[in-house]
């Protein structure tokens, strides 16, 4: 996620809004020959991004796995685990959440309804170079085997495929991005269907933001309990930074403010406290894996008139925890990073994965400072771990 240097003007939330309000206004305006080739440009543009999802896969998933072979060991292990139970966590109890709440939302199904889209004008069709679970278990294997083998070369190959692919990712996938949305919402407008469904997207916000404060609330619980200390010691100084990343969406942005913060509480240890903060920053992003979960279950509710089946969420949850520790820098770095998830094991079209980067993207800023706040529970947690071990040690000796 870029650090804003322009204002919100120049942000991508302001390009997405103004997307989907000109895709709106064409949806409406357009005939069918119109139509026709909006879609085919959608086509092309999903396909694309379909293309590049095995690319972020190994280009973000490998070098994440080799990354680790020299680090502050029991520490980073522990840490590591602990961000990847805390966004399944997430992801659970969002889960839940969406099986109690949205049936009672009374979402109307979008599915034989409405106008319907007219075959494209043309097609081009772009074929990802292998499937999604292919990517994946080729770069944990990749992973491991670079480590095992101490394999500099492939090391560096790994590390430059990885800001090879981020550059694509910024300079391709997210500068079409409001161009894609605002085709797909010009379908939408066309058919006249979903647009009706615009004040469920905001319930679902304010329903995402609530779940949001649930979960930093039960991190920071189980960080007190673990550490046998008052979490309000940390999280009371985390207005700062929770404010910083709402303004910013950017967890690389937040975290000098959010150490900062970390920095004046006195339960936590500073050794920790200084490794845990910066490297929680790229892989605990539990508030965006919490969001994106109970939204596929929104959308897939309105595009296709049921909720996903339980055992596919439950895959989708146990890889996405995976993704997220590995997700790219940029807006909407869990969504992008999951979307061969979204298409794979969930079964989402172009227009249901359009619309996931839309929502998601709306409310990124929010999910980017739960991120970075439950941080400072990591960190509480962490300390209280290896105060304990230490402890017991001393004991011994």
């Amino acid at each position: 996620m870029e650090k804003k240097k322009h204002g919100f003007f120049h942000s991508l939330l302001f390009k997405l809004l103004v997307a989907i309000l000109v895709g709106i206004l064409l949806g409406k305006s357009l005939g069918s020959s119109g139509i026709q080739v909006v879609d085919a440009i959608k086509q092309i543009m999903g396909d694309f991004i379909g293309y590049i999802v095995p690319l972020i896969i190994l280009g973000f998933i490998t070098p994440a796995i080799v990354s680790l072979k020299e680090s502050a060991g029991k520490i980073l292990t522990v840490t590591l685990i602990i961000c990847y139970l805390s966004s399944v966590g997430a992801a659970c109890f969002s889960f839940l959440a969406g099986q109690a709440i949205i049936p009672g939302l009374h979402i109307q199904s979008a599915v034989a309804q409405g106008a319907e889209i007219p075959e494209a004008v043309f097609r081009l069709e772009i074929a990802p170079i292998m499937p999604v679970m292919t990517a994946l278990i080729t770069a944990i294997l990749f992973g491991i085997a670079v480590i095992w083998t101490q394999s500099k070369t492939w090391e560096n190959l790994l590390m430059e495929l990885n800001q090879i692919v981020l550059t694509i990712v910024e300079k391709v996938v997210i500068t079409i991005l409001p161009v894609y949305i605002a085709a797909t919402f010009a379908e939408l407008a066309y058919e006249g269907v979903l647009l009706s469904q615009f004040p469920v997207f905001i319930k679902v916000i304010f329903i995402v933001l609530l779940g949001h404060f649930i979960w930093m609330a039960l991190l920071y619980s189980l960080g007190g309990i673990l550490s046998k200390s008052s979490p309000k010691e940390v999280f009371r100084y985390y207005v700062p930074a929770y404010m910083t990343a709402v303004g910013t969406m950017s967890s690389a942005a937040t975290v000098s403010v959010a150490l900062a913060c970390a920095r004046k509480s006195k339960v936590l240890d500073p050794k920790i406290r200084d490794f845990v903060i910066p490297l929680c920053s790229n892989t605990h992003l539990c508030g965006s894996v919490l969001t994106e979960t109970f939204f596929v279950m929104v959308v897939s509710q309105i595009l296709y008139g049921q909720l996903p089946p339980t055992n596919s969420m439950i895959l989708f949850i146990l890889l996405l925890g995976i993704f997220a520790i590995a997700a790219p820098g940029v807006p909407g770095g869990t969504v992008v990073a999951s979307l061969g998830l979204i298409t794979s094991v969930l079964h989402f079209d172009n227009t249901g994965t359009a619309l996931i980067l839309s929502i998601f993207a709306l409310q990124d800023s929010f999910g980017t400072a739960c991120n970075i706040t439950g941080d400072g529970a990591i960190a509480l947690m962490v300390t209280g771990i290896f105060k304990r071990e230490k402890a017991k040690q001393t004991k011994e000796a």
